[in-house]
């Protein structure tokens, strides 16, 4: 078998008048995120992940934030098509592990639900997919509450070399 790993980061500040979507989830808090997308800071990153371990640039290559059909785009749908993109190449998931950077909102009583949605989504098992929460103990700009970051490790896999 081939095995590659890849890493993804990915940051976003808080805005007023958006809602706040990690994981696919939308999680009552007074700020959502600034982006182009939905700005699933936690998505983007399993989405750069995925496509680093598999040589295939970034989610800017594949969905920038210049191209209007991705203004205000479901970062779900965007994971879906670099799971298609990432499968047309023999790639599969084995797992994805995934850490969100941020002092507010507390995330504990919806990471259940982001790994179950992002699991369906990719079509991989929910053990395959570890989604963790931490603060940076009021350090840095997710500490002083300006957005939330993450970075997510992905190991794919194909059963033959290409």
């Amino acid at each position: 078998m081939n095995f590659r790993v890849g890493h993804g980061y990915d940051v976003h500040r808080f805005k007023e008048g958006r809602k706040l979507i990690l994981g696919g989830v939308e999680i009552p808090y007074e700020l959502g995120l600034d982006g182009h997308s939905d700005a699933d800071v936690l998505v983007h990153a399993i989405m750069d992940s995925l496509l680093g371990a598999a040589a295939l640039g970034d989610i800017g290559v594949h969905f920038p934030d210049n191209d209007d059909r991705y203004l205000g785009a479901d970062s779900m749908k965007l994971l879906s098509e670099v799971c298609r993109i990432l499968g047309e190449k023999g790639w599969r998931t084995a797992n994805i592990d995934a850490t969100v950077i941020a002092q507010q909102p507390k995330l504990k009583a919806h990471i259940g639900e982001m790994r179950r949605r992002i699991a369906d989504v990719m079509g991989t098992d929910i053990d395959c997919v570890s989604v963790k929460a931490t603060t940076e103990e009021h350090l840095g700009f997710t500490g002083r509450l300006e957005g939330i970051s993450a970075h997510c490790v992905s190991l794919i896999y194909r059963e033959q070399l290409r």
